[in-house]
């Protein structure tokens, strides 16, 4: 079947800066769907007939016109968090051709000469500016899509307020249109409340002298979390999450959540790793929806309740976390039937009678057991000595396929 939907990027130049098949696809169709910005920037010539996006968005307009010529209009590349993403979800391959101009985040890197390779692309379009902490590094540099003219001054108060201070920022308007500004400035200092509403945000990351390292391997310092002393320690929660082995893609349940320490973590490993943090207290959800933001995951999806019975409806996950409540009745149950086949299941104890719980289930299931004892060096008087920790014992079993 060949192509009737066309998807045509189109730069701030308009209808002149595409090439011909993109003007032709647009000659042809009988009609053509886009934000009201991007139909406007059509000649009168072109006379398809012009639609715009319903609010609130949806692609029904598109697929309910199957084997009809239609065009969509896009900014820029429509690959590159656009809607010719969305589309090629819905539209069979062989039926979907896509016309893409150049993208504002290769525009940008050609102005600030960034090798685009090197540079870390995210969009804060209708989503929350916050996920940035995930990437903010002394030396990584980012092209950031703004989601309106606001962005840019919440962007550099969330690098203030995140000890990156320093960093500069340059704000690009109509990036490759006759309206083209730059705007630099460090993130600090920023004095622009608003900018024009297309605009794409470029930061050089560099962080304040006392800013705290934290890196994206498994282990924050336990300062790094804002927590009640329910939290899997530091020590514990690597070696946890190196036998979690969290990988692209994968879901995480992290049961008994406490402080979301352990699903926070997973979700830092990849940005398309997925997490639900099942905690009932209130207090902890308030602390988990803190440190999720504060550490740059903010899609960590809190479940408000008690396993075994909040477990109930959840997507099945490829790993478990089980960090308290081993000795609820139906926990580790509940935990096992929902998990998928291939599965890691991970449980943390404390307790002799938690610790006998997964003794039990470990002679039913198999896995392997393993007990953890950290010290650290602390003064005794004049001089240091060892201060153990409680000792944990370790469950990790592998659902069989």
């Amino acid at each position: 079947m060949s192509p009737w939907l066309t998807v045509v990027g189109i730069g701030e130049d308009g209808f002149k800066g595409l090439g011909r098949n993109a003007r032709h696809a647009l000659l042809r169709a009988s009609r053509i769907i886009g934000g009201q910005r991007q139909l406007d920037l059509l000649p009168v010539c072109i006379r398809g007939e012009r639609q715009v996006w319903p609010s609130p968005f949806s692609l029904e307009p598109v697929l309910a016109r199957r084997g009809e010529p239609v065009c969509v209009l896009a900014s820029g590349d429509p690959m590159f968090y656009g809607v010719g993403a969305s589309l090629a979800r819905q539209v069979a391959a062989e039926e979907l051709l896509i016309l893409p101009a150049p993208s504002s985040v290769s525009l940008a890197a050609a102005r600030l000469g960034w090798p685009l390779q090197e540079v870390v692309t995210l969009s804060v379009v209708a989503r929350p500016v916050a996920a940035l902490n995930a990437h903010l590094a002394t030396g990584v540099r980012l092209l950031v899509l703004s989601n309106d003219g606001g962005s840019p001054a919440l962007i550099a108060s969330l690098l203030a307020e995140s000890g990156f201070g320093p960093s500069r920022l340059t704000v690009f308007e109509h990036l490759d249109g006759a309206d083209e500004r730059r705007i630099d400035g460090l993130a600090e200092d920023w004095q622009h409340a608003s900018v024009a509403d297309l605009n794409l945000v470029a930061i050089d990351c560099l962080a304040s002298s006392d800013t705290p390292r934290l890196s994206r391997l498994a282990g924050l310092p336990d300062s790094a979390f804002r927590h009640d002393g329910q939290l899997t320690k530091r020590d514990v929660r690597a070696m946890t999450l190196a036998r979690l082995a969290p990988m692209p893609g994968e879901l995480l349940w992290d049961v008994g959540a406490g402080s979301g320490s352990i699903g926070i973590e997973w979700m830092r490993a990849h940005p398309s790793c997925r997490a639900l943090a099942i905690e009932a207290d209130e207090g902890r959800q308030g602390l988990i929806e803190h440190n999720r933001d504060a550490l740059g995951v903010p899609g960590l999806q809190l479940i408000r309740g008690k396993a075994p019975e909040a477990l109930h409806g959840l997507t099945a996950p490829d790993a478990i976390f089980i960090g308290g409540g081993v000795t609820r009745e139906g926990v580790l149950d509940t935990c096992w039937q929902h998990l998928r086949p291939g599965g890691r299941l991970v449980a943390n104890a404390v307790t002799l009678q938690s610790e006998m719980t997964l003794m039990n289930w470990r002679a039913q299931h198999g896995g392997e057991l393993t007990r953890i004892h950290v010290a650290q060096a602390q003064p005794l008087g004049e001089f240091d000595t060892w201060r153990q920790a409680l000792p944990i014992t370790l469950l990790e079993v592998v659902k069989p396929r």
